[in-house]
């Protein structure tokens, strides 16, 4: 099995720490609204590859966080009149709901950030005594250049990186910073917001640090898989680097995976170009299977386009995949021969190339494209070739396959 993997911009062949086992940490989403169709598309697509690790045998410890304290969700409680936890526990449900809706698997543990502040002031209060964070005036910052391989995952040199962040030194936070990148790991309270007491006065973790903390206490201080969309590839996952692995001196994550962006009718998804799209939106006019059938049509590392032609287009590809079970089903109950005879035992035999092509493209990094077009082309063969004359054990057979 070969994964691309971000870190080193190459595919890899999968070698798991420990044999027969996965730790697979994927960013899960801040709970203060439901979730849009992009983040769906990440969700589906490692929901997809969790469930075909566990079709090739690998046990998979899957974490996925609930991020329940963020300058949005505390803009949306004011706004709403309420308490942040009201709020995460609100969208947390609303992700459940939504998330079965699409046949997403629930997680191994959903952790959510608030039940990690104690592990969380240990980690930011242990990187400070080793120099990779200062404290200032109750805020807390790491020392990005201390990091000295910093910008490795997102491949950005940090001459260019020490530039950009040069340019966007605006704020009275920013100038507070002993150097333009360095980043907040612990942010001191404002009025009326949610805190924490820690050894710097009362304040809550920056948005980076919650997933350092939550991956190395749920699954060590190196895992296998670490995933989650393009778009927290730099900074947050480069950041999450730079936090763990100046705190533990190992490797954070061995495989880095990331799914492209998902565009609305060729268009970036966008609340000004009034074609921003839920989940809750999208189940309301396609069937689950639809979307996620769409979902996966392309590679998750391929852009996407989601619209009303592509989904109508993908309802018509289930249906093909429904009518082919429909018409198994029916076969086993109106053919008369029970049991195979050798002409059918050599073609059962003959569909295996299928499966094993299936695996192949899967086994590619996740090919979800063309394995797809594998199940088509075995429909079409059993299509083909099982009839009424079949017996009843080659149509059982044959349907286990599909």
């Amino acid at each position: 099995m070969k994964l691309y993997n971000t870190l080193t911009r190459k595919k890899e062949e999968f070698v798991p720490i420990t044999p027969g086992e996965v730790k697979m940490y994927v960013c899960g989403p801040t709970v203060y609204n439901f979730f849009h169709i992009g983040n769906g598309r990440t969700f589906i697509v490692f929901d997809t590859i969790r469930r075909y690790l566990e079709y090739r045998g690998y046990k998979v410890k899957f974490v996925q966080n609930f991020t329940d304290i963020d300058d949005k969700m505390i803009n949306k409680a004011n706004e709403e009149g309420t308490t942040v936890k009201n709020i995460g526990d609100k969208y947390i449900s609303e992700y459940y709901t939504d998330a079965d809706a699409l046949n997403i698997e629930r997680a191994t543990v959903n952790p959510r950030a608030t039940e990690f502040i104690d592990d969380i002031i240990d980690f930011v209060s242990k990187l400070i005594e080793k120099g990779y964070a200062y404290e200032v005036d109750g805020d807390v910052y790491f020392r990005t250049k201390k990091f000295e391989a910093y910008g490795k995952l997102s491949g950005q040199s940090l001459e260019d990186l020490q530039m950009g962040a040069s340019n966007r030194t605006s704020s009275a936070a920013d100038e507070r910073k002993k150097d333009p990148m360095d980043f907040a790991i612990w942010k001191a309270q404002k009025p009326g917001e949610p805190a924490w007491d820690c050894p710097w006065g009362k304040g809550r973790p920056g948005w980076h640090i919650e997933c350092s903390c939550m991956a190395k206490k749920l699954l060590g201080e190196t895992i296998d898989i670490h995933a989650g969309g393009m778009d927290l590839a730099f900074p947050h996952h480069e950041n999450e680097v730079a936090q763990s692995e100046a705190l533990t001196g190992k490797t954070f994550a061995n495989y880095w995976l990331h799914s492209a962006y998902v565009n609305v009718n060729n268009q970036k998804m966008s609340k000004s170009l009034n074609n921003f799209l839920t989940a809750r939106d999208a189940l309301e006019k396609y069937d689950s299977d639809v979307i996620r059938f769409l979902m996966l049509s392309a590679h998750y590392r391929v852009q996407l386009n989601f619209s009303d032609d592509l989904l109508e287009s993908a309802k018509a590809s289930v249906e093909r995949l429904y009518n082919a079970v429909a018409n198994l089903e029916n076969l086993i109950d109106e053919v008369k021969k029970e049991k195979m005879d050798a002409e059918e035992e050599n073609y059962l035999k003959s569909l295996d190339v299928y499966r094993q092509r299936y695996i192949d493209k899967m086994d590619d990094d996740f090919n979800t494209a063309d394995a797809i077009t594998a199940i088509f082309d075995l429909i079409k063969d059993i299509n083909t070739n099982v009839s009424i004359d079949s017996s009843k054990e080659l149509c059982e057979k044959a349907l286990e396959l599909i």
